[in-house]
């Protein structure tokens, strides 16, 4: 039997202007709505063409965007899962968490280690800087939450059917390094759309991608 597993970056949402994403708990915007339930369409018809199931045991982060994004996949493609879907929430698949400063701009975020005599001043472009963990309690590299999504995705099932992970583009990226599907150096060239499923097939030598399409970056902001 294959093993499938799909990576699905959340829709757009109402975001804070200047805010690393983090763990920001605002919903899909109207024009996120759309564009996901459009991906979610053009994969249910990719699936019916390619004859391919799809597992009922959804994984979503705990974040709003990334459930409200699996809940619309779960209606479009009700009748092609093996049975009802039921969707799992889990922290293991939520974005980067810079910890005691969550949801502060950047700007804030720097003026505080500058007011810190503990700490030295944030280098050049640490928030996209893979292996920069910024000096606050609970925060990661972007690394580390790669490691962490690597570690709980469905990637082994071999029942053939595809399993949908809901998330997040930083932390899928990474995961996807973590995996061995892209190069370190890939990581700040690729993003992911909006909504756009990629899909996977694992097999005892390598892991294939079988739909979908990377997004290339144009900027290194593009974290989330």
């Amino acid at each position: 039997m294959k093993s499938l597993f799909a990576l699905i970056r959340h829709g757009a949402y109402h975001q804070l202007v200047g805010v690393p994403s983090a763990l920001q708990p605002f919903p899909l915007t109207a024009e996120g709505v759309r564009v996901v339930q459009k991906e979610a369409e053009l994969f249910k018809q990719w699936l019916n063409d390619e004859k391919f199931g799809v597992s009922p045991d959804v994984i979503s982060s705990t974040s709003l965007r990334a459930w409200q994004t699996a809940q619309i996949y779960c209606d479009v493609l009700k009748y092609d899962f093996s049975t009802a879907p039921v969707i799992t929430q889990t922290p293991g698949l939520c974005e980067r968490s810079v910890g005691a400063v969550a949801n502060l701009t950047v700007e804030q975020i720097e003026q505080i280690v500058i007011d810190d005599p503990r700490l030295t001043p944030l280098p050049e472009g640490w928030k996209s800087d893979s292996r920069f963990c910024l000096p606050f309690d609970g925060a990661e590299s972007l690394i580390q939450a790669g490691e962490r999504v690597a570690t709980t995705l469905v990637d082994n099932a071999r029942d053939g059917l595809i399993h949908l992970h809901f998330g997040h583009g930083a932390s899928f990226r990474h995961a996807a390094f973590h995996k061995n599907v892209i190069k370190m150096s890939d990581i700040k060239k690729l993003s992911m759309h909006y909504g756009h499923p990629i899909v996977f097939e694992r097999s005892e030598q390598e892991v294939t991608k079988i739909f979908g399409d990377w997004k290339v970056r144009n900027t290194s902001s593009d974290l989330d």
